[in-house]
């Protein structure tokens, strides 16, 4: 597969690119460069090779989810630079 600069010229209009005739020259080349090693990959006999989402293996990193008891609702509230003693207290921003 190789690119053409209309190709590159519709991915930057899509990625919201303004480049110049220059800089979409340079790109062009740069890409077709990337597309042939990538094209390179098929060459790869890679039967019996299974899939993977990483490349080396991972495991649950997170902790696990446990239900604590939080502050009081006064000391959160605390914080708030404009509270009524239950809620913070924000301005309407889609009118009254």
């Amino acid at each position: 597969m190789s690119l053409t600069r209309a190709d590159v010229e519709k991915v930057s209009l899509l990625a919201r690119l303004s480049l110049s005739p220059a800089e979409l020259d340079t790109m062009t080349a740069q890409l077709v460069a990337v597309v042939g090693y990538v094209e390179q990959l098929n060459e790869l006999n890679v039967e019996g090779v299974e899939p993977m989402a990483h490349a080396v293996p991972t495991s649950n990193v997170f902790r696990d989810d446990v239900v604590r008891p939080s502050a009081e609702r006064a000391a959160i509230l605390s914080n708030a630079p404009h509270a009524d003693g239950e809620f913070y207290l924000v301005p309407a921003v889609l009118g009254e």
